[in-house]
């Protein structure tokens, strides 16, 4: 059994897919990178309480988990905070296994049930629907309902523990990455995990900015001592706390985290790519230390946009490719749209050799992202980058330089 003990009652009782290749069968999790489904089992003297449950890929483990931890104690009462099926493989089972258990879910919660796994609950009197400010009470924990919807889904609620001040979150702080027993903050390298923190929030649960800001003004006045998510680390020492909640904050309300650069190049025969070094050359001499570049067709669209969310600025370098908008570099710009990108600067760059609707469609969709404002003029390449641009190049350079300048 790969279970372990998070405190004095309660167990984490997950486990980690590392053969999966894609998160959602959409962003990529390369190399084993893997993900951690977490679900917890609290234990005290007089309940058994099972918070959330795990994906198919991690069944076996998971009930094997709660077998060896309970024996032939019955589970009381199963928290299901989130109906997504990364989280809901083992409810069914569960609830037929205990009879009499309670089951705790927002109204939604139970409509969704019903629709991905034709179980009918909500008429019977095993559950119990959650409201703002509920109570659940055992003798060793008090638990109190917040509800979250839309972070990310509409049926969300969180748990917060008010003896142990411990805050079950649901999808809030997860990541991406397998867990490799050290399954706490302060036990592993952060520097490894802040990054997958940031493309997790930003492609799971970016666009829903305002609900998060909604649940921090819930969280006011609050003392945190534990983070729970249902991916990734948890979260126990302080620093590790404010610095969560610092970045959540910071994503949530869209500012970016660093004054920087990420240049973002589409190129087939490496004139763009050519230009956008040159580019970074520029800036670096005019003093500008943070710059990333990415090639849009070899670098995934979920990594790209953490970093256009973590930076001050950016540099769209785009090409025509059969006289409209590279394909790649436009199914950017709409994750970008979809993900409420916004309240920053960019510069734009534009290769053609003979006409296309690139740079109209590039503006046309830049335009639908918020408070994201152009620094100087769109600079563009027939085909390659002449003498005579050189000049411009530099001013353009000047003019991102003096951008960045005013931020600081």
């Amino acid at each position: 059994m790969a279970y372990r003990k998070m405190g004095k009652d309660i167990y984490h009782i997950g486990a980690s897919d590392r053969r999966i290749n894609r998160f959602e069968n959409m962003i990529p999790l390369n190399n084993g990178l893997g993900v951690a489904y977490n679900s917890y089992l609290m234990a005290d003297e007089d309940a058994v309480i099972l918070v959330d449950s795990i994906d198919g890929a991690v069944l076996r483990e998971w009930q094997d988990n709660i077998k060896d931890i309970l024996q032939d104690r019955p589970i009381d009462y199963m928290l299901i905070q989130h109906v997504e099926p990364d989280h809901c493989a083992g409810i069914v089972a569960t609830i037929k296994e205990y009879p009499n258990m309670k089951v705790y879910g927002s109204a939604k919660c139970f409509t969704l049930l019903n629709q991905f796994y034709q179980l009918n609950l909500a008429d019977t009197d095993r559950v119990v629907i959650v409201k703002e400010g509920d109570i659940l009470e055992t003798k060793n924990h008090k638990f109190q309902f917040i509800p979250a919807p839309m972070v990310h889904w509409p049926e969300v609620f969180m748990t917060y523990d008010l003896i142990e001040k411990r805050f079950f979150s649901a999808d809030a702080f997860g990541s991406f990455k397998a867990l490799s027993g050290n399954y706490w903050a302060d036990e592993v390298d952060m520097n490894e995990w802040w990054d997958e923190l940031c493309r997790y929030y930003i492609n799971i649960v970016g666009r829903q900015g305002a609900s998060v800001q909604k649940l921090f003004k819930k969280l006011e006045g609050i003392e945190i001592k534990e983070i729970m998510p249902l991916h990734g680390v948890c979260f126990k020492d302080g620093e590790n706390i404010t610095k969560v909640l610092d970045k959540y904050d910071k994503w949530s309300s869209y500012k970016p985290e660093k004054i920087g650069v990420v240049q973002v190049y589409a190129s087939m025969y490496g004139n763009s790519k050519d230009l956008a070094e040159e580019f970074s050359i520029l800036l670096a001499e005019r003093g500008v230390r943070n710059i990333q570049m990415f090639d849009v067709s070899q670098t995934d669209a979920s990594t790209i946009m953490a970093k256009l969310f973590e930076y001050s600025h950016a540099v769209f370098n785009v090409l025509n490719y059969n006289t409209n908008l590279y394909f790649p570099m436009h199914n950017l710009f709409h994750e970008l749209i979809e993900t409420n990108y916004q309240n920053r600067k960019y510069a734009l760059m534009v290769s053609k050799s003979w006409g296309g609707q690139a740079e109209k469609q590039a503006q046309e969709m830049l335009s639908q992202m918020k408070d994201v404002e152009q620094v100087g003029e769109t600079f563009q390449i027939l085909s390659r980058r002449t003498c005579e641009q050189k000049e411009s190049l530099i001013q353009l350079a000047d003019e991102m330089v003096k951008s960045i300048h005013a931020l600081k």
